[in-house]
């Protein structure tokens, strides 16, 4: 097989693997923009705009609760920090890494916040994140399972 033959031959073949890498790579874009808007209404107290981002059939277990949970308890922690007069002042999230395959993807991060109460006292958490997204049929992505668990220091 002539040098140029071989060339279009291994093109040929590399070609659906780095399409699926690049289709990867736009979805795992696409879910971890939903987790930056997850911390945008976590910081406006936005419950209505947070809770559309999960499943009604989700389950996962996160750092602030002694039992898995459901939809219907993913928003108690805000709820908890605004009766005690608190708000999310600041955070930064770290991308570590998100796996994505076909309707599903897993996303893996920490996030660094820091609350502040009504007399102005700031308190700061380091947390470990994982969230498994599913694509539903209209193409959004919603939050299908997740465990949280705090990280001192890391």
């Amino acid at each position: 097989m002539k040098p140029v033959a071989r060339l279009y031959f291994f093109a040929l073949l590399l070609a659906p693997a780095l399409a699926f890498a690049q289709s990867s790579s736009a979805a795992g874009d696409g879910v971890w923009a939903r987790e930056i808007t997850y911390w945008k209404t976590v910081q406006a107290a936005d419950l209505v705009a947070y809770r559309a981002l999960w499943r009604d059939d989700f389950l996962g277990w996160p750092a602030w609760s002694t039992d898995p949970a459901r939809k219907a308890q993913v928003a108690d922690w805000i709820v908890v920090h605004s009766k005690k007069g608190e708000r999310l002042k600041s955070y930064s999230l770290e991308r570590l890494t998100e796996q994505v395959s076909g309707d599903m993807a897993t996303t893996t991060y920490r996030v660094r916040a820091t609350w502040i109460d009504r007399a102005g006292k700031e308190q700061s958490e380091v947390q470990r994140i994982l969230h498994t997204w599913h694509r539903d049929s209209d193409g959004t992505w919603r939050i299908f399972s997740g465990m949280s668990a705090h990280a001192e220091g890391n």
